[in-house]
């Protein structure tokens, strides 16, 4: 019985980080694809940039990054959930009210901003504005993407956390 439950664990963690590969591997076809005005395919994060301009050594930025990780990775349970709302509302002729998906992004905005990730910037300036809820998924999604391709390791670990809370 035990054995049985460690090999399903070992499944799902498997899976979970053959999901996180795939997800870096299409996550340029997926900027080109959907998001080209915002020019982000093949960004990458210089952490030196945020270490020179913050004047904070290095393991401290590595350290803000990596919460980073965790609250955007938790913030985009919220960014979807306020996005299937603004669909029933809108399927139900209602007036949709964006302000939770804004501040959500606009909280997340000044880490990135302060952090120097300039894709996340990007990508959260254009959550602000838009109003298309399908455009609204694909930056969800770009979110998503930008943050895990920052430290593959600490997004799982995160992503391994959000599965585990979210069953209990």
């Amino acid at each position: 019985m035990i054995n049985n439950y460690i090999e399903k664990r070992l499944q799902k963690d498997s899976h979970l980080r053959s999901s996180i590969d795939k997800m870096l591997a299409e996550g340029e076809v997926f900027f080109e694809h959907n998001l080209t005005s915002l020019n982000i395919s093949g960004y990458r994060y210089d952490i030196n940039e945020a270490v020179e301009e913050l004047a904070l050594e290095e393991e401290i930025i590595v350290q803000l990054v990596e919460d980073y990780i965790i609250q955007i990775l938790k913030s985009n349970i919220l960014f979807y959930k306020y996005i299937q709302k603004l669909k029933e509302e809108k399927d139900r002729g209602e007036f949709l009210d964006y302000t939770n998906i804004r501040n959500l992004a606009h909280k997340n905005l000044g880490v990135v901003r302060n952090l120097r990730i300039k894709d996340a910037i990007k990508i959260l300036e254009e959550m602000m504005k838009e109003r298309d809820l399908e455009h609204l998924e694909l930056c969800v999604k770009a979110l998503e993407i930008s943050a895990v391709r920052l430290d593959p390791e600490t997004a799982y670990e995160t992503i391994k956390l959000i599965r585990v809370k979210n069953f209990l």
